[in-house]
């Protein structure tokens, strides 16, 4: 097959290329956006977007560190919170309540 005008093929393959790129870097940032709100409405976001889309075609990896960084640093005091005591009851317990009595300890995960 011969090609009648290379330079028209050449024009819409840049064009197609220009086009990738510009799409690529849409899905860039709407899901860059998504994973800076909370983990909550970005559950919400995954479960309309296909997950190997977000994971096998972007650096989700890096992004979602990124995105969940946070400012603390060693040696900061560690915001506030409240939480059910272990072994319910209906007590809470609130970490400022311990500031200036104790050292405390945050453990996230699981021993098991």
């Amino acid at each position: 097959m011969r090609v009648r005008n290379p330079r028209r093929v050449m024009k819409w393959v840049l064009f197609g290329v220009l086009g990738l790129a510009g799409a690529y870097a849409v899905l860039f940032g709407v899901v860059l956006t998504a994973m800076l709100q909370t983990p909550g409405r970005f559950g919400q976001f995954m479960k309309r977007v296909p997950a190997g889309l977000v994971w096998g075609a972007l650096p989700a990896p890096r992004m979602w560190l990124w995105a969940r960084r946070g400012d603390l640093a060693p040696g900061a005091q560690a915001p506030d919170f409240t939480l059910p005591r272990h072994g319910g009851g209906g007590d809470r317990v609130t970490l400022s309540s311990y500031r200036d009595h104790r050292p405390v300890v945050l453990v996230f995960g699981s021993y098991t």
